[in-house]
């Protein structure tokens, strides 16, 4: 499959477009001034920074990778799996919905091949006497939830007061990685490099004006920029931005989705994501997937239906590359505390630098999904695969 040489790393999806400067309230955001997201980006990050600090490419080159042998003697491993009773959780009320539900259903699938005994279960009202009726209460949860909620540590919350082990980042890392501008700081803090940029709130425009703030933003950040909710995923309200008369429009779609937005130096480059899967605290780097679209934009439509979309694994980089950009997404996975599963987007710039863009707690798991494809691409198989990970994290008797 093929790579992506782009100059605009994704674009819009569209959405409902209220207008710029008029209040609004959604049910996943809350209205955030500049002021309070700097002191809660300082209060909520202040460990994880501490930790960034500490984290080293000498430490990662250290670390125990995880070989295929090592997946296979997990997965063999497992022998009463019909046993054990694990639940995904997908679906919720997030803009992600359908790409949740179909997560869900390909992770139960494989599973099931595997010989677990696998239930689904909506993110709904039903969902906590589920979990606590000694009848139903699964011995082990795999959250699937993408968007508000799935990704923001909300659900993960739930688990750990239920008790409940569960597959992935705990819930205060989650919170992290959701808030994109925080987790650039943290990553920066890491010695990653990432777009320079700002962030502002819809009030911020409605206060000091549409036109002056779009010219400051001209003026500090030049074009072109990408601009996207702060928090979210699947490129929902994300678009590329080369000519000033694209600045509004491009607010409206991503006030569409959220009430803050990250306004950034668009990177010219290739679009990579980097997949880890981490067995006992041993990481499975997984090749790097280039990303490849005839109009250089993997916006959500390519990113949920199969397409003119190419993907290339390994991405098409050098050997030095290559290394660099695996390397930067374990120091993301550490730096931001990251636990389990995770995905990490890049742009490599025109000098082979990765530039962090965000890391991703619950990736996608659909026959479109970036993850996926990275680890067939390795020669693992899914159901094997999969099945290591719950046994690994079987076999650490968690509490959270």
């Amino acid at each position: 499959m093929a790579a992506k040489h782009s100059k605009t790393p994704r674009q819009q999806t569209g959405g409902k477009t209220p207008a710029v400067g008029k209040a609004k309230t959604t049910a996943s955001a809350t209205t955030t001034t500049a002021a309070s997201s700097a002191n809660t980006a300082s209060t909520a990050t202040g460990e994880v920074v501490k930790r960034a600090r500490r984290t080293s490419h000498r430490s990662i080159r250290e670390a125990t990778p995880v070989t295929m042998d090592d997946v296979l003697s997990l997965a063999s491993k497992a022998t009463k799996r019909a046993d054990k009773s694990l639940l995904v959780i997908c679906g919720g009320l997030s803009h992600e919905r359908d790409v949740s539900i179909s997560s869900g259903h390909r992770v139960q699938g494989f599973l099931e091949e595997a010989g677990w005994t696998v239930h689904v279960h909506d993110m709904d009202g039903s969902l906590l006497p589920y979990l606590t009726d000694e009848s139903t209460r699964p011995d082990l949860v795999w959250p699937l939830l993408h968007g508000a909620n799935g990704e923001d540590g909300s659900i993960r919350d739930v688990l750990e007061m239920a008790e409940l082990p569960y597959i992935g980042s705990r819930a205060k890392a989650s919170r992290t990685a959701w808030s994109k501008p925080i987790a650039k700081n943290v990553v920066r803090m890491a010695g990653l490099q990432t777009p320079h940029s700002v962030t502002l709130p819809e009030s911020m425009f409605r206060e000091l004006g549409v036109e002056p703030v779009i010219d400051m933003l001209l003026g500090s950040l030049g074009l072109p920029l990408f601009i996207k909710p702060t928090m979210g995923g699947s490129a929902m309200g994300c678009t590329m931005v080369t000519e000033q008369s694209q600045l509004t429009q491009a607010l409206i779609n991503c006030f569409a989705y959220g009430d803050v937005a990250l306004i950034e130096q668009a990177v010219t480059g290739t679009e990579v994501s980097v997949s880890i899967l981490e067995f006992d605290g041993h990481p499975l780097v997984l090749p790097p997937l280039e990303i490849w679209t005839p109009s250089g934009t993997y916006d959500f439509e390519a990113r949920s239906t199969p397409g003119p979309t190419e993907f290339y694994v390994p991405a098409r980089l050098d050997a030095k590359t290559t290394q660099a950009v695996s390397d930067a997404a374990l120091t993301a996975h550490r730096a931001l505390g990251l636990r389990d599963i995770s995905r990490t987007d890049f742009i490599v710039d025109a000098q082979g630098q990765p530039q962090f863009l965000e890391s991703n707690v619950a990736p996608g798991m659909t026959d479109t999904s970036l993850l996926p494809q990275s680890a067939l691409a390795a020669g693992y198989n899914l159901p094997e695969l999969y099945t290591a990970l719950v046994q690994s994290v079987l076999d650490q008797k968690r509490t959270d």
